[in-house]
């Protein structure tokens, strides 16, 4: 066939040119031609050669600044041109196929027309990005050019008599068209910027964003193209490929996402609903109407996306539909006019390949709406939740602290807001568009399905319709069962964390059994729930897959008996299982839907609730006012926040230092009732009046309200009546002031997950040498020299890493740093030895805040510091006993002062900085904490920055694998159930292939021989049994997932609580309590939905590949390149997603706990005044984590993007191989439509498999997790003796033999006590002291066998205890430890869990204990509950029932570790009185604290260094002069 541009017919009219050459159709295309041809010679050498010299580029970090005016419309605009460009090509083609040589000329200047459109925009953008106007020229001219020979085109078309039923007519209307609306847009561009014959241009200036370094995320500033297919993406992800993501390479957000401008936005909305609901103030759904006012708009755009692509998804099954029947029926129809031929649509659209090319074109459209929908739903999503978090935390800074004391809003309950709440809106708006696209996706399906099959398609509709409801109740039943999971999974975390925090003391009385079966119970609950989970899951999914099998069924069957003259060729066959395919998504996530719905309604109750909870209300504004009475003073005006240093300079000049002290008061409560509920006030009649720039002690018994009087004064507790002020009384002149920053130190002390200086300095600037003295002032050196970074160690979450002494320095530390002129100190000498307590005393508070001036109130047990005091309150039962000078008092209250003096044991003396710098206990859990570190970086595969040994490329590597073993792990642990679960997917897969196949056949022929019932019966079999497979796999998948969930968390638990103490000495408690949160949640629910996706995607994507290539094998050759892409694709999408989820989650867990630590610490947050400051902080980590949100969803949508539009190049490539066998080597029909449709489901499956895929990755990182725990070394339970050997009633005399003992923590560690020698008779009272770290905690655990003995014996009445079985040695023996732990349950469960104890015998534990007033008055007495960690008790209480616990278990040796360090001097005193009688013919074991509590042992054992100094009476140490004891005596005095 010869080649021309105008043919070569002989007859040709081609070339006729005797009516003018402007009526020569060849003329007219070639006339055409000379537009693209001037672009691409332009534009050409602009392009290539470069322009980057003489470019103007505006300083900007990136190049995507799009600042022309109507830039997106010149985009859309581009697209369509270049859409109906090809169809100006496949129209050309489609026409020339009718004449016998080949016209050039009808789709060679269309080619160019192409070819010059991509070249128009590519160079537009270069002109914009790089900011040089003047070359719009060239792009001008082109469009006059090519906008004049378009219009002179169809000007000669309409000349001519051709009309509107030739397509090429219309497609020369339309291209004139966008030719002059792209001129249109280009003459806008030059007029409004005063661009080309302008002398001076309006100037733009890029957005703030983009000229901002740190600013990455580009999604909202690039041009259309890269917004849809995410192009900017791309260097993100390879790049993630080369070097980890961290929060670094994905710097800040844009300005228009970040928390604040949501927040604003979320506000505006919320007062202007509140305005509207004060006049109806019964309107609940307020806070909707709020949220569609500030983030509608956006979801409006994404529905609207959604709708286009649901609509141009059926093009799908009609364009197979269309394929089957052009290739059966041949049209040959056309006309001649101008000297070449015309089509009209009908016969374009009747070609196969021109539809092939339309369905492709269909499908990328579709795909791109579809993930501009979601993409743009879950941006407003998170949008949403980064300003509901932080209107949340807003409110939590004002809210009252009575709520949170009394149990109204606990911790948990304000975390489950921010973690649950706040994402439960957020994935109703993700699934938003899908509520308002699924009725229009239902109602056209089912139209078409009608227009196919006629009335049988209703029955098959109806099938789907009626399991619908079925589906909604399985999904309700989903949701109920688990939240019942969640509650029991919440009850077994809340006892695993009181097991793992009490593991010392459970440990220790031999207990850990109780409270693991304790454990085990919960959890069998949870996992009958997680069996219905299972079960409804498994129906679920089961319907997901059945449905549509039932649906063809029952329509096919209904269609062929209706009428014998039924169509049911494969074009009918296909289409319908396409639409019925399609049917059943919407369907299915109907459930989803709305039950993300209920979720999200019940959500929005809870906040609207939290957001109307209680305030604190706002201090009074303070009153300079003048005494009555005559005065010659004047009065000093209020100042600004920051003026108490005025005052204290103008009182310091005019007044001396006595005067001060005597005139000058700070007035904090006047006549103040305050409650912390809305019972009888906790202190009553209350007024505070302090001397300013003096030391005020606030001392009384436990529980009688010390604390409460400090919490009163910075306004946290419900005042019932009186003032709060903060006025400085003068001279009887009233200065009023409204409360500053106060620096304050709770009892508790509250530390922030953060470094150790960051904890002292405290948002304040570093000054070296006041950091110094403060650290010097606390004795922190030696603490921090032990730390494994110094000061830089990060401490943990409550600090975790701290002793209490250590803690509760720190807190005090902070408030001595700050430079504020009150400084308020709640019992800070509580969990400190006398030494420390000492030094505090006098270099921190006598010195370093008296020199200051600084106001100090100081609420204290040690009653021998009063001397120091300038002013004392003695307070009893909620009110002011007494207060004045101790001189004062002593005059007024001699009882009292006499009860004072004799605790006071010791001399008003200075203190002798003679002491060395010390060991310190915690140095084994330091030592540890770098071990920890060391291991932690080895073990865990995620920390691949260690750039010591791997070299980052061997790193990186093992980045990109998949973690095979943990998948072995996991599998493993399945037993049995693991080849049926296989076997079962592939018998299902290989039924899907073997129904669509007969129906392929069957549908063939019933065209060529109406074939008999067998076709049918067989399709009715196979139907039947594929949907009992889906049933059996189902169930399989789930309840394999089950028995590993079992299997995994059964093993852990056996495996911790058998652990060595080491073990939670070194690991975080917050790491192994992950292991049973997150990673068992993951396991349980997470990674069998997984597994079933990702099988069920890969195996329908390999079987579709198979049919495809069976049914065109010269598919194959195509599907090379394509599966080279795909392994690419996931290849560096898995890197970056693992790495963004990681990062996702590692944001969202500073942001939870920063929310949890400002809970925690409200009163010190709103004491020193630092509201604004942890706001800025949570802004920051929400920012955080939004962003990486955003970019895992950019990551996901690049993915998808690009998977489908692999799956469509499937379909082209498909459709057009079996529509060429199809025509010229006569396959059958059948196999066409087979083809066809599997095509259309690879493009659907492919995504679904790479995203399973990386999930799948990084949920088997929870599985490797846990596995690294099980390798745990347990101790060793069993010993050489049976417990049965064990003699009923041992020890029954309580006589200790130590011989030669050495013991060390592990035996990679220095010993603790080397070769100790001692005999202790029954019935002896034994003292042990020594400094801090000198082994005296070591001594008394290695009776419990807690430490590794590798050396020497103990040996307790006649038996060696390394020979017992551990659980009977300790069951025998009674301990108090330092820190009192109490557990969630009653009093009764905590005084005696084995519960063999009766009644009497816990009271009378109970009134040995002091405890017996304080229970009687106790709703249920012994039966009165206990919350988390005896949180209603105070800190002394805590400690008196850890001692009752110690007495009812009636154990011949006891040992009290510091156990009276929380308590006052007064009780402490009885105490040791009673346990003197109480334990009058048992061994007591005494670890002192204060050296005064053992004068009257026995036997005193002084240790230094892991040796016994001095082992003797203490008569006889004390008549030794040199003696240690007595130097620690006479210091203790």
């Amino acid at each position: 066939m010869s080649l021309a541009f105008c043919g070569n017919e002989n007859n040709s009219l081609a070339y006729n040119v005797d009516r003018g050459v402007l009526n020569n159709g060849c003329f007219l295309d070639a006339l055409n031609v000379v537009p693209h041809i001037f672009l691409l010679f332009i534009t050409f050498p602009i392009l290539f050669i470069g322009w980057g010299s003489q470019s103007s580029k505006v300083h900007i970090h990136h190049s995507t600044w799009l600042h022309f005016p109507g830039h997106n419309l010149r985009w859309l605009l581009t697209f369509i041109l270049l859409f109906v460009l090809v169809c100006e090509i496949a129209e050309g083609i489609v026409s020339d196929g009718f004449t016998q040589s080949l016209h050039l000329h009808l789709y060679m200047p269309a080619g160019l027309a192409f070819m010059a459109g991509i070249t128009s925009i590519i160079y537009y953008h270069n002109i914009e990005t790089s900011n040089f106007p003047k070359l719009l020229l060239a792009l001008l001219f082109y469009w006059v050019l090519a906008f004049l020979m378009k219009t002179i085109k169809f000007a000669k078309y309409t000349e001519h008599s051709v009309g509107l039923r030739q397509l090429r007519y219309c497609i020369t209307g339309l291209l004139a068209l966008l030719y002059g609306l792209l001129l249109a847009v280009e003459i806008n561009v030059i007029l409004g910027r005063r661009y080309l014959c302008f002398t001076e241009a309006t100037e733009v200036k890029p957005p703030e964003d983009l000229q901002d370094l740190g600013v990455r995320f580009l999604q909202p500033f690039v041009n259309l193209l890269s917004k849809a297919t995410y192009w900017w993406m791309n260097t993100f992800i390879t790049a993630a490929h080369r070097r980890p993501i961290d929060l670094k390479v994905i710097g800040k957000l844009p300005i228009a996402m970040r928390a604040l401008t949501n927040y604003l936005k979320l506000c505006k909305a919320f007062e202007s609903q509140r305005v509207k609901v004060a006049n109806h103030p019964l309107e609940r759904s307020w806070i909707w109407r709020a949220l569609r006012q500030a983030f509608g708009r956006p979801l409006i755009i994404s529905i609207t996306f959604r709708f286009l692509a649901d609509l141009l998804g059926f093009a799908g099954p009609l364009c197979i539909s269309g394929i089957w029947r052009t290739n059966t029926t041949a049209n040959t129809t056309h006309i001649s006019l101008l000297g070449v031929y015309f089509i009209s649509s009908q016969e374009f659209l009747a070609n196969a390949y021109v539809l092939a090319v339309l369905l492709f074109f269909a499908l990328i459209l579709q795909r791109t709406f579809l993930q501009a929908s979601y993409y743009v739903a879950i941006e407003t999503g998170i949008n949403l939740r980064g300003a509901i978090q932080t209107k949340i935390y807003n409110k939590i800074m004002r809210l009252c602290t009575s709520n949170m004391s009394m149990g109204e809003l606990t911790v948990g309950q304000i975390c489950n807001l921010v973690a649950i709440d706040t994402n439960q809106l957020m994935w109703f708006f993700f699934l938003c568009p899908n509520l308002w696209a699924m009725p229009v996706q239902i109602i056209v399906g089912v139209i078409l399905l009608y227009y196919l099959l006629g009335i049988s398609a209703l029955i098959g509709a109806t099938v789907i319709a009626v399991l619908a409801p079925v589906q909604y109740f399985v999904a309700t039943k989903l949701s109920q069962a688990q939240k019942s999971t969640l509650e029991y999974s919440s009850e077994r975390l809340k006892k695993t964390n009181e097991l793992l925090r009490g593991i010392k003391l459970l440990k220790l009385y031999a207990w850990e059994h109780i409270f693991c079966h304790s454990v085990e119970e919960t959890r069998g609950k949870e996992l009958t729930s997680l069996q219905t989970f299972a079960l409804y899951t498994s129906i679920s999914i089961f319907m997901n897959a059945a449905i549509p099998i039932a649906a063809v069924l029952t329509t096919f069957v209904v269609h062929v008996h209706i009428s014998e003259e039924a169509d049911l060729s494969p074009a009918v066959a296909f289409a319908s299982l396409s639409l019925f395919h399609i049917l059943v998504t919407p369907l299915f996530l109907l459930s989803s839907v709305v039950r993300s719905t209920v979720k999200a309604l019940v959500s929005a109750q809870k906040l609207s609730e939290f957001f109307s909870s209680d305030e604190i209300g706002d201090e009074q504004e303070p009153n300079a006012t003048m005494p009555t009475g005559p005065s010659n003073h004047k009065t000093i005006p209020s100042g600004p926040r920051n003026h108490n240093n005025k005052y204290q300079a103008v009182v310091s000049t005019q007044l001396s230092h006595n005067v001060l002290r005597t005139l000058c008061f700070l007035e904090i409560i006047t006549s103040g009732y305050f409650t912390w509920t809305d019972g009888t006030p906790t202190l009553s009649n209350v007024n505070i009046k302090v001397p300013f720039g003096q030391l005020t002690m606030i001392v009384g018994q436990v529980g009688c309200g010390k604390s409460s009087l400090l919490l009163a004064a910075l306004g946290e507790m419900q005042r019932v009546s009186g003032t709060v002020t903060w006025n400085i009384c003068f001279h009887c002149v009233y200065l009023g002031r409204k409360r500053g920053s106060v620096a304050y130190a709770s009892q508790k002390p509250w530390l922030l997950n953060a470094t150790l200086v960051e904890n002292i300095t405290f948002e304040m600037p570093m000054i070296k040498p006041r950091y110094k003295a403060v650290i010097e002032a606390c004795s922190l050196q030696p603490d921090i020299d032990i730390l494994p970074q110094g000061d830089q160690t990060e401490i943990g979450e409550r600090g975790i890493i701290l002793s209490g002494g250590q803690r509760q320095r720190i807190g005090v530390a902070r408030a001595l740093y700050q430079q504020t002129n009150v400084v308020l100190l709640d019992d800070p000498f509580s969990a400190l030895d006398i030494h420390l307590s000492d030094h505090l005393m006098q270099e921190g508070i006598r010195k370093l805040l008296r020199e200051e001036k600084r106001t100090v109130v100081l609420v204290t047990h040690k009653l021998q510091y009063l001397p120091h005091a300038d002013w004392i309150i003695a307070m009893k039962d909620g009110t002011i006993q007494t207060e004045g000078t101790l001189k004062d008092i002593q005059n007024s209250d001699p009882k009292l002062f006499e009860q004072w003096k004799t605790l006071m044991h010791r001399q008003d003396g200075e203190f002798e900085k003679s002491m060395t710098v010390l060991e310190r206990k915690n140095l084994r859990r330091a030592m540890y904490s770098k071990e920890a570190s060391k291991t932690e970086e080895e073990h865990e595969e995620e920390s691949v920055e260690s750039e010591e040994d791997d070299s980052l490329s061997q790193a990186m590597r093992h980045r990109t694998t998949i973690p095979w073993r943990s998948c072995g792990v996991y599998l493993s642990s399945a037993g049995l159930l693991l080849p049926l679960l296989l076997l079962s997917q592939l018998f299902k897969h290989t039924l899907m292939v073997a129904i669509d196949y007969w129906l392929a056949h069957w549908t063939s022929h019933v065209i060529t021989a109406k074939m008999d019932a067998t076709g049918r019966n067989l399709f009715s079999v196979l139907c039947c049994l594929g949907i009992v497979l889906c049933l059996v796999t189902s169930v399989a998948v789930e309840w394999t997932g089950l028995r590993v969930a079992k299997e995994l968390h059964h093993n852990l638990l056996s495996k911790i609580i058998l652990a060595p103490m080491r073990l939670f000495e070194t690991t975080p408690l917050g790491n192994i309590l992950n292991r049973f949160s997150s990673d068992t949640n993951t396991i349980d629910q997470h990674i069998p939905a997984t597994l079933e996706c990702l099988s069920r995607s890969t195996l329908l994507c390999v079987s579709a590949l198979g049919v495809i290539s069976y049914v065109t094998p010269v598919f194959l050759i195509a599907l090379v390149p394509l599966a080279i892409a795909c392994y690419f694709i996931q290849k560096y999408f898995r890197v970056a997603s693992r790495d963004l989820q990681q990062l996702e989650d590692s944001t969202q867990l500073p942001l939870l706990s920063h929310f949890s630590e400002t809970v925690e610490g409200l009163t010190t947050i709103r004491a020193f005044r630092y509201e604004s400051r942890f706001r800025q902080r949570l802004l920051e980590y929400t920012d955080a984590n939004n962003i990486a949100s955003l970019f895992l969803t950019a990551a996901n949508r690049w993915l998808e993007v690009r998977m489908e539009y692999v799956g469509t190049c499937v379909v082209l490539i498909a459709a057009v191989a079996s529509i060429s066998n199809s025509l010229y080597n006569h396959l059958s029909t059948g196999l066409v439509g087979l083809g066809l449709t599997y095509a259309l489901m690879v493009s659907n499956y492919l995504n679904w498999m790479v995203r399973n895929l990386a999930d799948m990755e990084v949920q088997l990182g929870s599985v490797k997790r846990i596995n690294g725990l099980l390798k745990t070394e347990p101790e060793n339970y069993e010993g050489l003796m049976a417990a049965s050997q064990v003699p009923d009633g041992w020890p029954r005399q309580g006589e200790i033999q130590i011989q030669n003992l050495s013991v060390r923590y592990d035996t990679t560690l220095k010993p603790v006590l080397k070769q100790v020698n001692a005999h202790i008779s029954p019935g002896q009272k034994v003292g042990i002291c020594g400094r801090t770290g000198s082994g005296k905690s070591s001594f008394s655990l290695a009776f419990f066998r807690m430490v590794d003995t590798f050396e020497g014996r103990i040996i307790i009445d006649d038996i060696d205890i390394a020979k017992l079985p551990l659980q009977t040695l300790r069951s025998r023996f009674s301990i108090i430890l330092q820190d009192p732990i109490l557990f969630s349950g009653t009093i009764r469960f905590n005084l005696d869990p084995e519960m063999k104890a009766t009644d009497d015998m816990l009271w009378e534990a109970l009134e040995i204990a002091q405890l017996k007033p304080v229970v009687k008055t106790l709703p249920g007495g012994l039966d009165a509950m206990v919350t988390e960690g005896g949180e209603n008790f105070s800190q002394g209480q805590r400690q008196l029932f850890c001692l009752a616990r110690a007495f009812v278990r009636k154990s011949s040796i006891l040992i009290m570790d510091e156990a009276t360090a929380s308590i006052d001097m007064a009780t402490e005193s009885i105490l040791q009185k009673v346990v003197m009688t109480a334990f009058a013919d048992r061994t007591v074991v005494t670890i002192a604290h204060r050296v005064h509590t053992i004068l009257n042992a026995d036997l005193v054992i002084v240790m230094k260094r892991g040796i016994i100094l001095e082992y003797d009476r203490p008569q006889a140490l004390l008549e030794k002069e040199d003696s240690v004891f007595s130097a620690f005596v006479k210091a203790d005095k």
